[in-house]
């Protein structure tokens, strides 16, 4: 994979910076001229990733979420990483519907919907150490 461009955002865990993430990098993905369904795949993804970082991965603080996005010849790669409480059992926590935190009503399916808006996804986590989660999304556009 050849790198075209790159970008990497830090920001803290606001809800707030959600959207803030979502759009900022949608922007740099349209640089490779994604049609609107990408870049909405792309959107749903980053926020469901963020969303995440900020509900569990800092639950009772304040703490920095990056994003590393890369533009390759066919698509984007974006990372999103955390310092945060870290991910028990990942393959768990990839079912759907699995949530562990029903009492905010949380419907479980965030990475479900990573991995269906993407073509790629992995999650990296240690306990007490973070989450990083990867993902890359092709462009038919430029295939």
């Amino acid at each position: 994979m050849i790198i075209k461009n790159e970008m990497k955002l830090e920001f803290p865990s606001r809800s707030q910076n959600e959207a803030f993430a979502r759009i900022t990098v949608a922007a740099f993905a349209s640089q490779l001229d994604p049609n609107l369904e990408e870049l909405a795949d792309i959107k749903t993804a980053v926020s469901e990733a963020v969303t995440n970082s900020i509900i569990h991965g800092y639950p009772n603080e304040i703490g920095p979420i990056k994003i590393i996005a890369r533009l390759f010849e066919q698509g984007i790669e974006i990372i999103i990483e955390d310092n945060g409480k870290g991910i028990e059992d990942i393959e768990q926590a990839r079912q759907p519907l699995y949530t562990s935190k029903p009492e905010l009503e949380r419907s479980g399916m965030g990475f479900t919907v990573m991995e269906s808006f993407m073509d790629l996804l992995e999650v990296e986590s240690e306990p007490g150490k973070g989450t990083k989660v990867r993902m890359i999304k092709y462009f038919k556009s430029q295939g």
